[in-house]
């Protein structure tokens, strides 16, 4: 039996470490990457256990269930963990933490997520990057479900050790990760008595064998199919354009916002504020009485590839999560996720108010304004018979056009009086 993908010749040490090379321009770094051969979990853990251990004081942010796990890991070596957590619909601050270290000036050691997939929130890193170098602690952050969505900057940011995976906006394979390293978290490592050697979570072998050795012989052999793979997205995100990948992934969450909340049927973004949400996925929260994960389950018999999962634990019954990433930020993906949670609603008469740029949303009723990204000024408000809410659509000037909420939630003749008065007769909403 013969096929393209069986016996490859071997992958070299020079294609090995061109691969890391292209991974940190990705990532605008000098400092060293290291790409290591198994899921993101593999560095994530092996970065926390050579860089932490007894005599570590951890400050260790909770924005969603990975802080959690990196607070056991650090305990686990034996470090001093504070834990700072932050409701899952929102994001932390540089101010919060600021305000630990001046609660413990001892803390030498900083763990964060960026973005966190599973309940679709961001943190700005930039911010907290700035007050992690004027304390002086090492900065460690996991960038797995962000790099491809949002920006990634671990120099700009005094990140020290920055971990990524290529499975979410890269659209690549779960099998590698890569970290980069600063010296200084070299040198932590090396004074580091319980650091992991010769172990599979050991980074400093890769250091001290990899990098230290100028890359000339690997350590073991590399799984080739997940190394080409891994270059292949990079070449596509090269190809495409690093910042237009990420303006995708943010047009895609924007219109899911959107969408959701014109959709109607109670759906609402479960994090709060639009600068706090995740370019890569998505959260919805259900209304009282709707469990999410029955909701998902009946959208996914109706189209079983979507991307939609329900949350995890304590969220499954209240939360829906979109995963537009990778491949899937695009229009295709965002209007059939929606159109299978969104209600169906019958022929409707839809009162349409023009409400100018930078106007504020309308009492009463919620004010939803706060789910809209801030520069988008100007909404069209939307008021069908159904339904006891007027909802918010994004005006199609403010985003591309095949991301405008407008287009395919609502189907119907529109004009405007001269009094800029928005007139519709009977329409319908468009059952997706």
């Amino acid at each position: 039996m013969t096929h393209p993908f069986l016996d490859l010749a071997p992958l070299s040490a020079a294609h090995f470490a061109s691969i890391e090379d292209r991974v940190a321009r990705l990532l605008a770094t000098e400092q060293d990457v290291v790409i290591m051969q198994g899921e993101a979990l593999l560095p994530l853990e092996g970065a926390i256990r050579a860089a932490a251990g007894p005599g570590t004081t951890a400050l260790n942010v909770i924005t969603g269930p990975y802080g959690q796990t990196f607070g056991n890991w650090l305990r686990d070596c034996g470090a001093t963990v504070i834990d700072l957590a932050v409701p899952f619909h929102t994001a932390v601050t540089a101010a919060r933490i600021r305000e630990a270290f001046a609660a413990h000036p001892e803390i030498d050691f900083v763990s964060l997520v960026h973005a966190e997939a599973a309940t679709g929130n961001t943190n700005p890193v930039a911010e907290i990057g700035a007050a992690v170098r004027e304390h002086g602690a090492l900065f460690y952050l996991d960038a797995v479900a962000s790099i491809g969505a949002e920006p990634v900057l671990p120099d700009a940011w005094g990140v020290d050790l920055c971990v990524i995976g290529a499975q979410k906006a890269m659209g690549g394979p779960a099998g590698v990760s890569a970290v980069s390293v600063s010296e200084r978290a070299w040198a932590r490592m090396a004074a580091n008595p319980a650091a992991p050697r010769r172990s599979y979570l050991s980074l400093l072998d890769w250091k001290e064998r990899w990098v230290d050795g100028g890359r000339k012989a690997l350590l073991h052999a590399p799984a080739q199919l997940e190394m080409l793979a891994l270059e292949a997205c990079v070449e596509r995100i090269e190809a495409e354009g690093l910042e237009a990948v990420m303006a995708r992934h943010a047009s895609a969450a924007a219109a899911t916002r959107a969408g959701a909340v014109a959709l109607g049927g109670g759906l609402e973004p479960y994090v709060h504020e639009a600068a706090d949400a995740a370019p890569v996925a998505t959260t919805l929260r259900t209304p009282a009485g709707i469990d999410a994960s029955e909701l998902v389950a009946k959208a996914l018999a109706s189209d079983p590839v979507l991307p939609l999962v329900a949350g995890g634990g304590a969220l499954a019954r209240e939360m829906v999560r979109v995963n537009h990433y990778g491949p899937g930020a695009t229009r295709g993906v965002v209007q059939s996720c929606l159109g299978a949670l969104g209600p169906r609603w019958p022929s409707s008469a839809c009162r349409w108010t023009w409400r100018g740029p930078g106007a504020r949303w309308p009492r009463p009723g919620p004010d939803p304004s706060r789910h809209f990204p801030r520069h988008f000024p100007s909404l069209l408000a939307v008021n069908c018979r159904d339904s006891p809410h007027t909802y918010p659509v994004i005006n199609s000037e403010q985003l591309p056009a095949f991301f405008c909420p407008l287009s395919f939630v609502l189907n119907a003749k529109i004009s405007r009086t001269p009094t800029g008065l928005i007139r519709a007769g009977p329409a319908r909403v468009v059952h997706l």
